[in-house]
């Protein structure tokens, strides 16, 4: 997911798991020219760590299985959704636990990055980020009438989808239901009205929960470029 310098050659790796989650571990040589390639975002590693201890930092031995940042770079929707993908994992999960849903999830969402209806699939992700962080969305019914028919706001506080009937008088202060949220649409400004709503929850729910840190600037140059885009 990202690395950082440790020391005049090596590099903290902080890697995305399927058994271990999110785990950081040095690698020796890792701030080197040789090594970049492989500790770039979004690559995929065979890696091996060793410690003496299993609270201890440790070490990692990586070989590189397949690179997406040099495919990425010559499209900047694809660059910017790569680092949004890996700065909002970074940012969201804890060290050493493991999400194996998460995770494959996570691997196809990054395998398909530049193909059709990608950025529909990147709103799902969000969507699956929150749910496994305990920040979920309930969209499946009013929270006020109980209807599921004719969803047409989410609570800002409860993440609970709500009625045109439902809302009554309250309805300024709801956020508006994208059906980009439901699946049912991959238009660009569907899915943008989904990404503010996903992004209400990360910015004021979720971070709040981790020490009120700003969410990676990634994820808002992803937003700002599908905007950009946007006809």
């Amino acid at each position: 997911m990202g690395v950082r310098r440790h020391g005049e050659h090596a590099a903290i790796a902080d890697l995305f798991t399927a058994e271990r989650g999110r785990h950081l571990g040095v690698v020796r040589g890792g701030a080197s020219r040789k090594m970049a390639p492989l500790l770039q975002p979004g690559a995929q590693l065979d890696a091996a760590w060793r410690a003496r201890l299993e609270d201890h930092l440790g070490s990692y031995t990586v070989e590189l299985i397949r690179g997406r940042a040099a495919d990425a770079m010559g499209d900047r929707l694809s660059l910017a959704g790569l680092n949004a993908v890996c700065g909002l994992l970074s940012f969201s999960l804890p060290e050493r636990l493991a999400y194996p849903a998460l995770y494959a999830r996570s691997l196809a969402l990054l395998d398909g990055i530049g193909a059709d209806r990608w950025a529909s699939a990147y709103l799902g992700w969000e969507l699956a980020l929150l749910e496994e962080t305990g920040f979920g969305l309930d969209l499946s019914r009013c929270a006020v009438t109980g209807a599921t028919q004719s969803l047409a706001y989410v609570s800002p506080k409860t993440g609970r989808a709500v009625t045109e009937a439902g809302a009554g008088q309250f309805k300024d202060r709801l956020l508006p239901l994208s059906p980009a949220l439901a699946g049912l649409s991959d238009a660009p400004g569907d899915i943008l009205s989904g990404l503010r709503v996903t992004g209400h929850f990360l910015q004021e729910h979720l971070a709040p929960a981790l020490g009120s840190r700003p969410l990676p600037a990634a994820r808002g140059r992803l937003v700002d470029l599908l905007e950009r885009r946007s006809p």
